[in-house]
């Protein structure tokens, strides 16, 4: 019988001796090889080569797109430390040999259409602290050795198709911030076990996938925890373990669409949520849902033969004892029925006067209903997606930090913004703001925080969080934020028109346009919609704390945004006065002093004055009152035509007060620019009664900012 052999051995011993003997005359650094094992993972695309600059005749890959390297002790050549291929459709799979990049410390592959599993080599990248795969196709199991990774801080696998329960040695990443594994196909149950160990746990999203069994208890322990618990959308059941309650306060739940069971704990953490976070259980019953729970009550009968006894019978006064203990029940089971009821039914009926904050109605829709047009809650108890991007940990180490993009919509370089020029558009107590523009040609602003707060980091990721998670038409919309233990940026968006103090009074004391009636109370209307959102829809039900007018800006066609909500609790965070530093971008302008400052003391209610008083809504409200007396008077609180003896009482404020008190003639007090607008009398006359209820002494008589909101719309229609 005829032997036949193979020419593949052979062809492969040529090739592999071939490729060895080019590669010796190639200059490019182990970890360039590396590198190109994943250019050669990714499929050619119709356009060419997708990374044309990755070549094997470089000496070092570190000016390679999407490439970042750095100094490592000990080593005299640089060594890759971060890889940021997001968002450019690349197709094909990850290669293991990317596990021999031993210095990598952020892996950013998401949004492309990376498939295949997630190849259990990659995690002898014993560096690796941040794995970010989300929006790919990849499939298979976690891997167990994924704890390999003893530095692993971020995880975010969310979007993709993998499959199979959680490892169960999932305790062994203890460092870990940031789990993200949503919208997959994992199954099984919940492991239980495994969470108190996992001390560094930040936020958890296990949301849309395909787990069943009960929610493990010790998942009240994650006393990290500062985001929302997502486990919605899964095949949960069983009744919610008390437990959850002992999570930190500013922890929000999301436990809907499972088949939960029982009532809710009104314990601890359980107190501030919302209807959202339970919805679509149908056999979960308790506050918030508007749905009591039946309580079934035992009876007890006395039985019909018994002969009667004689009173000193111990036996017939414990009997007597126990029916009156029964009847006493009872009675107290109805009445706490009733009060459910009326309860229920007072919700009920203050839903159907007021705007609702369940996400049901969007910002804009023309409802015919007073109020709920106004402003909306638009998913106000966690109904939307997580736009939140990569939680990174900025490295101890010299000069090293993380840029991390809050809206996955948004993304640059670090480098980009480093080179890019900047000018400097403010400075207080709450940073220095640059106007910065990217190489795209899109500016944004840039808020130097300062340097201090090395050792705050967590806290700092949550507040930074929080102010993210607000998305409104009217707030200035937090793009992204750089965290290192020498410098803190928020990158925000650049409204192009300057701020309503500007407008105003210009920066020379005279406004550099006029403001007609209608452009004043677009600009009123918009603010109060954005500062009612912040009071009544985000996420921690925000205090602004400083409602002035260099605090509202304008777009060109004179929308207004708030901006600045959160600021104090990050300055505080940093320790620092960042305004005393140098300047940290190239090109920066020096800083132009306006000619007129606000004085935030004249803003103020009369209750902030006091020292220990902690910020309330209604301070926020005051503070807009006399925001609304400035844009109808042309006149600042400091600037005010006589002078107060009183120091609780801003001397604008009494002025208008007093007027409107002894009927003066309007014209002495609104804007002389306004007095050409005669049909605008009523409207104006209507907005100086909001303000004066706004700036009402007593904060209990002050209304709330939903209300003004409404008031201001209702005005001219």
């Amino acid at each position: 019988m005829a032997k036949h052999f193979s020419l593949e051995p052979l062809c492969f011993c040529f090739f592999f001796f071939h490729f060895l003997s080019t590669n010796l005359t190639i200059s490019l650094s182990p970890d360039g090889l590396s590198l190109l094992s994943l250019k050669s993972a990714v499929e050619q695309s119709s356009g060419g080569s997708p990374l044309p600059d990755w070549n094997d005749d470089d000496p070092t890959p570190c000016n390679w797109t999407g490439i970042s390297c750095m100094n490592i002790s000990g080593f005299p050549d640089l060594r890759v430390v971060g890889i940021v291929m997001s968002g450019k459709n690349l197709q094909g799979y990850i290669p293991s040999q990317l596990g021999n990049l031993v210095y990598l410390r952020r892996l950013y592959l998401h949004s492309n259409n990376f498939h295949g599993s997630i190849p259990a080599e990659l995690f002898k990248a014993s560096s690796l602290h941040s794995l970010i795969l989300y929006g790919n196709n990849l499939s298979g199991p976690l891997p167990p050795s994924i704890c390999n990774l003893r530095k692993l801080q971020n995880l975010d696998l969310s979007n993709n198709s993998l499959s199979g329960p959680l490892p169960e040695n999932l305790n062994n990443c203890k460092q870990l911030q940031r789990l993200i594994l949503a919208r997959n196909k994992f199954s099984g149950e919940i492991p239980a076990g495994i969470w108190p160990e996992m001390e560094n746990l930040a936020e958890l999203d296990l949301s849309s996938n395909e787990f069943k069994g009960p929610i493990p208890n010790d998942l009240g322990e994650l006393k990290s925890l500062s985001n929302t618990l997502n486990l919605s959308f899964n095949n949960l059941s069983g009744r919610i373990p008390e437990s959850l309650g002992n999570l930190p306060v500013i922890v929000g739940f999301d436990l809907r669409n499972n088949n939960l069971t029982g009532e809710i704990p009104q314990t601890g953490s359980f107190a501030n949520q919302g209807p959202t976070a339970f919805l679509n259980n149908p056999l979960l019953c308790g506050f918030p849902l508007q749905k009591p729970c039946e309580y079934s009550t035992e009876s007890s009968a006395a039985s019909k033969n018994s002969t009667p006894e004689s009173d000193n019978n111990p036996k017939k006064r414990l009997s007597s004892g126990l029916i009156i203990l029964i009847s006493v029940a009872d009675a107290a089971g109805v009445a706490l029925i009733g009060l459910i009821i009326v309860f229920v039914y007072w919700k009920k009926k203050n839903v159907s006067n007021s705007c609702s904050c369940t996400g049901k109605t969007e910002f804009g829709k023309n409802e015919t209903s007073h109020g709920c047009r106004l402003f909306s809650c638009v998913n106000s108890f966690g109904n939307e997606e997580s736009e939140e991007e990569d939680v990174e940990n900025g490295e101890t180490g010299k000069g090293e930090g993380e840029l991390v993009a809050i809206d996955k919509g948004f993304s640059f370089e670090l480098d980009e913004l480093f080179r890019a020029s900047a000018y400097v558009l403010g400075k207080s107590g709450l940073g220095i703001v640059y106007k910065v523009v990217l190489g795209n040609g899109v500016p944004v602003a840039v808020r130097r925080l300062g340097e201090g707060g090395e050792h705050r980091y967590r806290e700092f990721v949550a507040e930074v969080q929080a102010i993210g998670k607000v998305k409104h038409p009217n707030i200035v919309k937090l793009r992204a934020y750089y965290w290192a233990p020498d410098e803190k940026l928020l990158i925000s968006d650049f409204i192009s028109n300057g701020n309503l103090a500007n407008a105003l009074r210009g920066r020379y004391g005279h406004p550099s346009t006029i403001l007609s009636w209608g452009i004043r109370l677009r600009i009123a209307r918009g603010a109060a919609r954005g500062l009612a959102y912040l009071h009544e829809c985000s996420p921690r039900k925000f205090v602004h704390g400083s409602i002035k007018p260099s605090n509202i800006l304008l777009d060109n066609d004179f929308q207004a945004y708030i901006s600045d909500f959160g600021l104090s609790r990050l300055i505080s965070i940093t320790g620092n006065d960042p305004s005393s530093v140098g300047g940290f971008i190239g090109g920066a302008l020096p800083y132009l002093k306006p000619a007129q400052t606000e004085r935030t003391n004249n803003y103020r209610a009369p209750e902030a004055r006091l020292p220990g008083n902690r910020p309330t809504q209604k301070w926020d409200v005051y503070s807009f009152g006399v925001v609304l007396l400035e844009l109808l008077t042309g006149k600042s609180p400091d600037l005010s035509p006589t002078t107060s003896t009183s120091s609780e009482v801003p001397d604008l404020v009494r002025w208008i007060r007093k007027g409107i008190e002894e009927e003066d003639p309007l014209s002495d007090m609104v804007d002389a620019v306004l007095l050409q607008e005669v049909h605008a009398k009523k409207e104006i006359l209507a907005v100086f009664h909001v303000a004066l209820a706004c700036t009402e002494p007593d904060p209990e008589v002050r209304p709330r900012m939903k209300n003004v909101s409404e008031n201001l719309e209702r005005i001219g229609k």
